[in-house]
């Protein structure tokens, strides 16, 4: 079988995408990936050949940032890299209309790669889930909005809908537990959990013995924070910085998708920017995130406690199910309405052996888990026309 695989390229959406790619090609399959040129020397290291899309007009068009408005330059270049490839089956992240369409247009079978949680509506259940933001029905239909808009926009609106759900594809793979789903709500058909699809580039040597040699100084015990996007919502510089100044806790800021970092010159904190999370949370007892799924499914897996602040996107839906899971507090975002003590959050946090003793558990869970087995089995279902429904469908009740 010839597999193309066409996630978003950047880091939380390509690493697990890559993950599936690797247990196909070692099966035997071919497996080609397309994506923003920054991508290639992560795709090389992963071991699987590499389409720019940049050279089939489709610049920006795998980018997290600009997912909305590249919509129709994704699906040009998907369908041209498909033929090119002569795919027979293609392997997407959430949110990429552009290569949903691309398969439809091909009439090829796609898997997407979905987030640690479901973002769309139920199949049923879920009655009285909070919300933090916007809904889920509110998100599911904008999300179904802008692929009808993208699918009129490459002339395929005519023709019958390959899909009930345009969003899902021929299956969604989730990257959480059943645990993070809201109790008793049944996932639609399409959806399963796969496990976290953990892969990352391999830390580079030099550059972790220099983070551990400026950590060491300090001497203070480390927090991990990985930042994502604000989506329009409070910074959490003016919050870093009151907590890691003059405390007991030191951090190593991930600056991730946010922009316009402003460490205070005086904060014990270190900003970097790396391909890279593992070894880092390693040297953490918490980590601190707006709660997008890869520092989420990072700490996790490490039996790492979570603090979280979120904004927008998935942040808000797995915020509240790892508050529901009992592995994470939430952070407010105003400073100055702490006791005297600016790490005494932190260490209230760090502190609680209940919130660390279900992290580890929740994380043991995850990790027992061949996700990309399991993803590569789906895959070779899908292309082959299969529906088992006890085996396919085995986890898509959420469980308390």
């Amino acid at each position: 079988m010839r597999v193309l695989l066409c996630p978003l390229s950047d880091g939380g959406y390509l690493y697990p995408t890559l993950a599936v790619g690797r247990e196909l090609g070692r099966r035997g399959h071919r497996v080609d990936v397309l994506g923003r040129a920054s991508a290639a020397p992560v795709v090389a290291e992963a071991g699987l050949p590499f389409v720019a899309a940049d050279d089939l007009g489709g610049r920006r068009a795998f980018s997290a940032t600009w997912w909305g408005p590249t919509g129709l330059a994704q699906y040009r270049a998907t369908v041209r890299a498909a033929r090119a490839a002569r795919a027979d089956l293609l392997i997407t992240s959430v949110l990429c209309n552009g290569a949903l369409l691309a398969a439809e247009k091909l009439d090829l079978p796609v898997v997407v790669v979905g987030l640690a949680v479901h973002l769309w509506d139920y199949r049923s259940g879920g009655d009285g889930e909070p919300q933090l933001g916007r809904t889920r029905e509110s998100r599911t239909h904008e999300s179904r909005k802008l692929h009808a808009q993208v699918r009129e926009e490459a002339g395929l609106s005519a023709r019958a809908a390959r899909w009930a759900d345009p969003l899902l594809g021929d299956a969604l793979l989730l990257r959480g537990d059943p645990a993070l789903e809201y109790p008793g709500a049944q996932l639609p058909a399409p959806v399963t959990h796969v496990g976290p699809l953990a892969w990352e580039p391999r830390a580079d040597p030099a550059e972790l013995a220099e983070i551990e040699g400026r950590l060491a100084r300090s001497g203070k015990p480390v927090v991990y924070v990985h930042l994502g996007r604000a989506f329009g919502g409070a910074s959490l510089w003016p919050r870093l910085n009151e907590l890691f100044t003059g405390g007991r806790f030191q951090a190593v800021v991930e600056q991730g998708r946010s922009a316009d970092p402003t460490p205070a010159p005086e904060a014990d904190i270190l900003l970097v920017r790396k391909r890279w999370l593992g070894p880092l949370v390693d040297r953490a007892g918490l980590v601190l995130t707006n709660g997008t799924s890869a520092p989420v499914l990072g700490a996790l897996l490490r039996g790492r406690p979570l603090a979280i602040s979120p904004n927008g996107s998935e942040q808000p839906l797995l915020s509240l199910a790892c508050e529901r899971a009992g592995v994470a507090v939430r952070v407010p975002q105003d400073p100055g309405k702490t006791s005297a003590d600016p790490s005494a959050p932190v260490a209230a946090t760090w502190r609680d052996v209940g919130l660390r003793t279900r992290a580890r558990e929740l994380g043991d869970r995850l990790a027992s888990v061949d996700g990309a087995a399991r993803a590569a089995d789906t895959v070779e279902r899908v292309a082959q026309g299969i529906r088992d429904p006890e085996e396919f469908h085995g986890y898509t009740i959420s469980r308390h």
